[in-house]
């Protein structure tokens, strides 16, 4: 999605339309808050009309403005259609009632933070505070000259043009993507990261009205790469160990050709396994909304994706699992609270081995 916001913003300031327009599609067609470009995009496409007709036309009420004035429109049309025709393109591919249905009206469950409002906000603070602490250069320059500006502007001290200036549309676009990093009140730690080409570009704009903060911002830039770098390349991915006993012993226990269910929230022990799904749910949150985001809040069979337990019938009456991995250890979307995943281990499964915590159960050839 950022390369896409990027472009779509570069492409707004020289005036490209169209193509910005089809980079919002792009944008926004990845991940849907990716069109939270769309708000710079249409502020930068205001001030071109404008500057413009200051230039070029008579000053507004004056004989002729209004044709001036229609400077905005041929941009606004290049930019809809730029927008519009890739995003309907898609949904006459996909359906219009399921593009609809996947992109906007089927995640509200998902969404909701109903019940988990102190969960939202320790996971809030604590990856604002990561972000923070990897970006606080640029951030910290953004925020000194807007202080700086604002103060000597209220002292008149100083004309406009000479008080330092981030410009509206960098500060519209950090703005409209902070928006779209709380959408949803998740906060997973990759969210923040739509955050970081109009901050870099803002850093960058008040970094040249304040030369004195170059060397200390590069400092803490290097810093600040230098500590993540290490700490992703030596820290051990999340759950890694446990993916990869529950993937032996489901080679263990299957054939190369076997289909397997894993009913928890980790689809790499399928790759691991080299064993293929079951079913088109690779984790259990379709059919429950349970989510690294909500804790025990919302979860079970009735906040399920519309249609999604429909489909994993079908999908285990297709393909018949050869092996079920109850990988849920103790969580709320725990067989036990599934009252349909608890049928289908009773009624034609039975428990053959255990991988660090997670429970192996093999379809029955006799009854057990």
């Amino acid at each position: 999605m950022l390369p896409w916001t990027a472009a779509a913003y570069l492409l707004a300031v020289r005036g490209r339309w169209g193509a910005a327009g089809l980079a919002t599609a792009a944008a926004a067609l990845t991940k849907q808050t990716g069109g939270a470009v769309l708000l710079p995009v249409l502020w930068l496409l205001w001030r071109h009309s404008r500057d413009r007709r200051t230039d070029l036309g008579p000053p507004p009420g004056a004989p002729g403005a209004l044709a001036a004035s229609g400077a905005l429109w041929p941009g606004a049309l290049r930019l809809g259609a730029g927008l519009l025709l890739p995003v309907a393109a898609a949904a006459w591919a996909t359906g219009p009632q399921r593009f609809v249905f996947w992109t906007l009206t089927g995640s509200g469950s998902y969404l909701s933070p109903e019940g988990s409002w102190p969960l939202v906000l320790g996971r809030a603070l604590g990856n604002a505070a990561i972000a923070g602490a990897a970006w606080a250069a640029p951030a910290a320059a953004v925020v000194a000259a807007v202080a700086v500006a604002a103060r000597r502007r209220r002292a008149a001290d100083a004309p406009a043009a000479d008080a330092p200036a981030v410009g509206g549309a960098p500060l519209l676009w950090l703005a409209s993507s902070a928006a779209a990093v709380t959408t949803g009140f998740q906060f997973f730690g990759h969210y923040y990261l739509q955050l970081l080409p109009p901050l870099v570009l803002a850093g960058a704009c008040a970094l040249d009205a304040l030369p004195r903060w170059w060397r200390p911002a590069l400092a803490w830039s290097a810093a600040a790469a230098t500590a993540f770098l290490g700490w992703g390349l030596l820290a051990e991915p999340q759950g890694l160990r446990h993916s990869l006993a529950v993937a032996e012993q489901v080679r263990a226990h299957t054939g190369e050709r076997d289909r397997i269910l894993v009913w928890g929230m980790r689809p790499e022990q399928y790759w691991l396994a080299g064993r293929r799904p079951a079913g088109r749910h690779l984790t259990a949150g379709f059919l429950t909304n349970f989510s690294g985001g909500r804790g025990d809040a919302r979860v079970g069979e009735r906040y399920a994706v519309p249609g999604a337990w429909e489909d994993f019938r079908e999908d285990m009456a297709e393909h018949p699992p050869a092996l079920v991995v109850d990988d849920s250890r103790g969580a709320p979307y725990a067989p036990e609270h599934i009252p349909t995943v608890r049928r289908l281990l009773d009624e034609h499964y039975h428990r053959v081995a255990e991988a660090d915590g997670a429970v192996l159960y093999a379809r029955n050839t006799a009854p057990h």
